[in-house]
């Protein structure tokens, strides 16, 4: 990551007024401001400009910023369960009332039709239609691969892979903070 933090950096100077202007969502947006006030922190910079040539002088305080914007995302990570657990009690309660989530049902339900229609299409008229028809269905048909894929995940648990992937960021983590910490 360290060759690209410059880069990395320097866009997200610009991120959350861009983020604003084309209507990111405010999660999406306080993220960007929240790495740019750490990048900020982390060198005393009082501008994102300033942070940025800091950061990009020192291997240190390069270091430091990417332990702190692990430790920030662990958090985030940490809200994101918690909002998915909510949404799982939320059909917990459903159950237990002998009610059915219709809601989710369709949104299952509308995928595996938008997805079986990308692929009919593509399939049965794929000589007729221009190739950037082909690529945009193709790029719907995955859109719809993954919600069906989330759907899964939120019904039956995240997979071993992701928690591996968390438990080497916590030990990478952990690397960069040193034996101090």
């Amino acid at each position: 990551m360290l060759p690209l933090l410059p880069i990395v950096m320097g866009l997200a100077q610009f991120a959350p007024s861009l983020m604003r202007y084309f209507g990111a969502g405010a999660t999406s947006t306080a993220v960007a401001e929240q790495v740019v006030g750490i990048a900020q922190a982390v060198s005393g910079g009082k501008t994102p400009e300033e942070a940025l040539a800091a950061i990009r002088q020192d291997s240190e305080m390069q270091l430091a910023f990417q332990a702190k914007v692990l430790a920030s995302n662990d958090a985030m990570e940490q809200a994101y369960l918690a909002d998915v657990q909510n949404a799982r009690a939320r059909d917990t309660e459903f159950i237990k009332r002998g009610m059915h989530n219709v809601r989710a049902d369709v949104m299952v339900a509308m995928d595996v039709v938008g997805l079986i229609a990308c692929l009919a299409v593509l399939t049965f008229f794929r000589k007729d239609i221009p190739g950037e028809v082909v690529g945009l269905l193709s790029t719907i048909a995955g859109i719809f691969g993954l919600c069906l894929r989330d759907a899964h995940q939120f019904e039956f648990g995240s997979s071993r892979g992701s928690r591996d992937k968390d438990q080497i960021q916590a030990e990478q983590l952990k690397q960069l903070r040193g034996p101090a910490a």
